[in-house]
């Protein structure tokens, strides 16, 4: 699906000297820069009937004249009326916790059952939003909170935090390995050079940067919290398999299962029956996009991941005892 979008404006005195795509982004904040700049460089933006590259000056005055489309949704996105846990809505913004197993957008192999399909039923406005509101997202197996924005304002604001890397996401993860203390992994990330499907340390890939810290150690495992500075695909996932201490339960990055020594069977079972990455999005923050206020979430862990933890604790101490 796509929207017609139709503007014109006379450019304001102030912005004399200004790039015309940075003057663009101060004159239509309902867009993001970059959307702006791309309709720039294809043709859509006339300055005084003139096309301009987006690097180019403007003096003030200019009469601007845009007309394109705006791509919003794939047209294979319908609504479905499934449950979803949220957090908090206002006009603006949607926080949900998302649970494991839902799929964030329609893909292949996974039209259906996805939290665009629901989000569409619950807010059918979101279809006018570019990817259905979703700024940005987590795996499959992986448990927390999403921010969704209900407005183009929002969108292009939520948008904006996340590159100035201002926005606060932490996770709780449990590593494999005894950590000895917190850190960074200033690593950058990658396709995978053989495997295209998974992701990897890489000269050639995007900046990436996480911060861990150790909340408790167990006998073989850690449990730490990850704060993001940026946001690449399985970050969290290959920045610690990279320093050797993978999430347990990763199926793509976690190795074969390690037990500690002297186990107590209880444990054991619950981490054969642990079936996914032991990782979960805990707190969201932002500045909100119309209030200008800083707000945040957090969420519990999940029913799963608490008995993954507490069993963990609870085989630590019983070896301690004795």
């Amino acid at each position: 699906m796509s929207e017609k979008i139709q503007l014109e404006d006379i450019i304001p005195d102030e912005l004399m000297g200004m790039r015309i795509d940075q003057a663009l982004a101060k004159m239509f904040p309902e867009y993001s820069r970059g959307q702006l700049t791309k309709w720039l460089k294809a043709g859509d933006v006339l300055v005084n009937g003139q096309l301009l590259k987006p690097k180019e000056s403007i003096q003030g005055g200019e009469k601007v004249t845009i007309g394109t489309e705006l791509q919003v949704q794939d047209e294979s996105w319908l609504a479905e009326t499934i449950a979803l846990d949220i957090i908090y809505e206002d006009d603006d913004v949607i926080i949900i916790n998302k649970p494991a197993g839902m799929v964030v957008h329609p893909g292949a192999g996974n039209h259906q059952g996805t939290l665009v399909n629901a989000l569409l039923a619950h807010a059918p406005q979101l279809a006018n939003i570019p990817r259905a509101g979703i700024v940005h997202r987590i795996d499959k197996a992986t448990t927390g909170l999403l921010m969704i924005a209900k407005t183009l304002t929002a969108h292009n604001s939520l948008v904006s935090q996340l590159q100035a890397r201002s926005v606060k996401r932490e996770y709780l993860a449990v590593a494999c390995g005894v950590f000895t203390a917190g850190g960074t992994v200033d690593e950058a990330i990658g396709r995978h050079s053989i495997d295209r499907k998974r992701m990897a340390v890489s000269a050639t890939g995007k900046p990436s940067v996480t911060h861990y810290r150790v909340e408790q150690r167990y006998r073989a495992h850690t449990l730490i919290k990850c704060k993001l500075e940026t946001g690449r695909t399985h970050q969290i996932r290959v920045h610690m398999a990279h320093i050797r201490h993978p999430l347990l339960g990763d199926p793509v990055y976690g190795g074969r299962f390690k037990q500690a020594k002297g186990m107590t069977e209880s444990c054991r079972e619950v981490i054969h029956n642990f079936r996914r990455q032991a990782l979960h999005a805990g707190l969201l923050g932002f500045i909100h996009p119309a209030s200008g206020e800083e707000v945040s979430w957090q969420v519990d862990l999940p029913d799963d991941m608490q008995q993954l933890v507490d069993a963990l604790a609870a085989d630590a101490e019983m070896i301690d005892s004795l």
